[in-house]
């Protein structure tokens, strides 16, 4: 894993690429390609074991993993050109490191050997699990025109949808931008082929989860009682200014008063926002804003959050410190990986998680080995092993934030 001081977390920048050069890995994107899947061994089986004490292995979904690809054997997915552009090179850059991340080695065959690692690897971490595979739309613009230009990926509900039919550990969702002039029509086939989420990220996509145009899908999301996956806080690979307001998870009061279910995305653990309740427009940090709408009681029970990604270098600050301590949140917390990220070496660093008292030294060791031969099981036991000592008492996260498989049950869900 990634060596990371003090003092180089502190350079790290808003963008994906500088948080790779503080990292110490900036180089040819080969660089971060992983082994094989293996399974593990000895004594860090045994701390994969201790993981999943207290579990139910069958409950235990990852509810935050990515679906990409470049359209090989007929996927219709797409990547922007600008991505694998020469003239673009740090995006370029940032795409090559994807794909080392993901295993990719044949360009003549980039979805399939992404899929076939990723099922590889979760078929390993936990047999008896699964993983909530996410597509994602095009950039949808007022009038309900695709913005392509304004697209980094995206990735059809079709394709996930098979992948589902097709892998008995796969749960498929969707991603259907709420512009759409055939939105809830969208969801409706999604929903009927399999969907169980929907995922959107504004600050990319461009939705307004704060917009009337967003009412008649929150309505049939409500009706149809799926729940609304919502990346909230900054994202760091938008190239839009403007767009990272529409992160705000105080946004998305409108889709929770009308009944829909939302989860947060990495707990708004990211940037700063508009606090939209303050009459003098002042900013306050994302993650503030999200704790404020947890500890509404009006949305008790139907506002949760995921812990995806906050173990990275960025987020490994207040935000995971909070969340760990927080157990009256914990019925509320999911467990997801945001596979591909967890693959990225230099996103996470054991060293400053153990320097910072969030897991042993001995853990350190295990988990280093588990990343080596597992990034998705990585991921997994590390969350399980986080732990954080406040006011003389010691607090992980409970075993129901990772027993996961509830929140796609639909007891009140209709035709």
């Amino acid at each position: 894993m990634a060596r990371l001081s003090r003092r180089a977390l502190l350079g790290v920048g808003a963008s994906f690429t500088a948080g790779l050069v503080v990292g110490g890995r900036l180089g040819a994107p080969q660089a971060f390609a992983p082994g094989p899947p293996r399974a593990v061994d000895g004594d860090a089986k045994d701390l994969v074991l201790r993981a999943l004490e207290g579990l139910d292995p069958a409950k235990v979904w990852d509810t935050h993993v990515h679906v990409v690809g470049i359209g090989t054997g007929n996927s219709g997915c797409w990547v922007n050109p600008k991505m694998r552009s020469a003239v673009h090179p740090v995006r370029q850059f940032e795409f090559d490191v994807y794909l080392a991340a993901s295993g990719v080695s044949d360009m003549s065959r980039v979805d399939e050997e992404y899929i076939e690692r990723l099922l590889t690897l979760s078929r390993l971490a936990n047999p008896q699990g699964k993983i909530v595979c996410l597509p994602f739309d095009i950039a949808v613009r007022e009038d309900g025109s695709e913005d392509w230009d304004q697209t980094e990926v995206y990735t059809p509900n079709e394709y996930v949808a098979e992948l589902g039919k097709k892998h008995a550990n796969v749960v498929p969702g969707a991603s259907i931008h709420p512009y759409r002039k055939d939105a809830v029509e969208r969801l409706d086939k999604a929903v009927e082929a399999g969907a169980r989420v929907v995922k959107w990220l504004p600050n990319s996509m461009g939705m307004d989860p704060a917009s009337p145009k967003c009412d008649a899908f929150y309505e049939r999301l409500a009706t149809l009682d799926v729940p609304l996956l919502c990346h909230t806080g900054e994202e760091q690979a938008v190239q839009s200014d403007e767009w990272q307001e529409l992160g705000n998870p105080l946004r998305l009061r409108r889709a929770l008063e009308k009944g829909v279910r939302v989860v947060a995305a990495h707990c708004a653990s990211l940037g700063s926002v508009r606090d939209l309740d303050d009459p003098m427009d002042r900013s306050i940090s994302a993650f503030d804003a999200l704790l404020r709408m947890l500890n509404d009681r009006r949305w008790e029970k139907n506002l949760f959050a995921d812990i995806s990604a906050m173990t990275q270098v960025q987020r490994a600050g207040r935000p995971l410190r909070d969340m760990l301590i927080a157990k009256h949140l914990h019925p509320r917390l999911l467990y997801g990986s945001d596979y591909p990220l967890p693959a990225i070496d230099p996103l996470v660093s054991t060293r400053l998680l153990e320097g910072d008292g969030y897991i042993t030294g001995a853990d350190r060791a295990l988990l280093n080995r588990i990343y080596a031969q597992n990034p998705l099981l990585f991921d997994f036991v590390l969350k399980r092993r986080l732990s954080v000592e406040h006011m003389n008492a010691s607090y992980a996260f409970e075993p129901k934030v990772f027993e996961t498989a509830w929140l796609y049950d639909r007891p009140s869900a209709e035709g």
